[in-house]
């Protein structure tokens, strides 16, 4: 099938996520999910009684045993639960293809697509943090001279004052010595401190410089996201002016951009090829869907508690092909749909369409495409249904189309009469 273009791939990246929220807003993905989350419960339940039974006495083990048992039919059926939930939302989902798409508007506003950059906060790490400040100098008190105190009575008589002298001059002496020394050591701590001072200056200037650094480089890095997203919104700009003025390629792309958006189920999904034709205003649209092995074939799952087994009952064999021409005949409605909705400015006039199947040709061994639903129509007939009321088969055949015979056998509609003569 044709490659998306940029936007239509963007947009298809941006739909898997609202197709994800939707299902997980369906019943009966919440039916599922609740019986997963049973079985898992009754499965540990049953791990557990048969733990205790292996360590429980001789009448003890029994009465475990037996709980053992319950527990494990219990968690065996809350599994054929949880496998019934989740066949019947994927049936669900194929009867219902074409209601997914009526309560949406299918028309893309382009502008929506346009980016805006989103920037990460600068986060500088270590950088973001000064280098811890040098604490304030303080030096130790200047040593204080305490002259000896001066001889009393006798002492002073008999020669103290001599002696108080020579101990005063060895005090002062003393004293000076202390005093220079304490200003050496001032000088050194002086000298020392105005190396840490520079010290930490160094290394306040270096992280400054890193950071600087840092900086430039995260204002490169958001100069860079903000320049691509204005390369790819200039390039939208031009994308909307080019579909505004019918330039053949832009509504080609935006029909991609459409058809991207159509989020189907996973149990069905769908890929798409077109081209548009702008001298006869017409959409060539070639739909290809799964075969028909693809779909579930499964009516129900029971436990069958003798074998202790899960046995699987199959669809009746004229259920499976009802449900699978259903699913083509909703495809071709909903495709004829969604285009016209979202082509407002009524640039697409008329829509030739095939919905198939790519296959192995069983005789060849060589890739074909298998058509089984072959119809064209104009914007004014069909935009005039009710489709929340049509059955797809009768509104097929009242466009003229041509209608596989047997599509679950993918027989082949018939393509005698081409597309576009048919449905005028």
């Amino acid at each position: 099938m044709a490659k998306r273009g940029f936007f239509a791939e963007m947009n298809y990246q941006a739909q898997q996520a609202e197709k994800r929220r939707r299902q997980q807003e369906a019943a009966a993905i919440r039916a599922h999910n609740a019986a997963v989350r049973e079985a898992e419960r009754t499965h540990k339940a049953a791990v557990r009684a048969h733990a205790a039974a292996v360590r429980a006495s001789e009448a003890e083990r029994k009465a475990a045993e037996k709980e053992a048992a319950r527990l494990h039919v219990e968690a065996r059926q809350a599994e054929v639960e949880a496998l019934n939930a989740e066949l019947a939302s994927s049936y669900a989902d194929i009867d219902s293809l074409l209601e997914w798409t009526l309560d949406v508007d299918d028309h893309v506003d382009l502008e929506t697509l346009k980016v805006q950059p989103e920037h990460p906060p600068f986060d500088p790490g270590p950088l973001g943090q000064p280098v811890p400040l040098i604490q304030d100098l303080t030096y130790p008190p200047e040593p204080r001279y305490e002259e000896p105190p001066a001889p009393k009575g006798l002492a002073g008589a008999l020669g103290g004052k001599k002696k108080h002298a020579e101990a005063v001059a060895a005090a002062q002496q003393a004293h000076q010595k202390a005093v220079a020394e304490w200003q050496i050591q001032n000088q050194s701590r002086y000298e020392g401190h105005l190396a840490l001072l520079a010290k930490r200056e160094e290394k306040e200037k270096e992280r400054l410089a890193k950071l600087s650094e840092a900086e430039a480089v995260y204002r490169a890095e958001c100069e860079a996201r903000e320049a691509e997203a204005g390369k790819r919104n200039a390039e939208l700009d031009k994308f909307i002016n080019d579909l505004a003025f019918d330039v053949e390629y832009a509504i080609a792309d935006y029909v991609g951009i459409v058809l991207s958006n159509s989020v189907y189920p996973d149990v069905f999904p769908v890929d798409y090829d077109h081209s548009f034709d702008l001298a006869n205003r017409e959409l060539t649209l070639a739909v290809s869907v799964p075969e028909p092995t693809a779909l579930p074939t499964v009516k129900e799952y029971r436990y069958v508690k003798a074998k202790d087994e899960i046995a699987a009952t199959q669809l009746a064999a004229k259920a499976q092909k009802d449900r699978y021409t259903s699913a083509v005949q909703q495809v071709a409605i909903r495709t004829l749909h969604e285009v016209f909705e979202a082509d407002r400015a009524g640039k697409i006039h008329s829509i030739a369409l095939t919905v198939g199947v790519h296959r192995t040709a069983p005789a060849t061994g060589l890739p074909e495409f298998v058509p089984l639903v072959i119809v064209a129509s104009d914007r004014e007939t069909f935009n005039a249904f009710d489709l929340a009321n049509v059955v797809p088969a009768a509104t097929l055949d009242h466009l003229g189309a041509s209608i596989s015979k047997n599509p679950f056998e993918l027989v082949a509609a018939d393509t005698s009469r081409g597309v576009r003569q048919r449905g005028q």
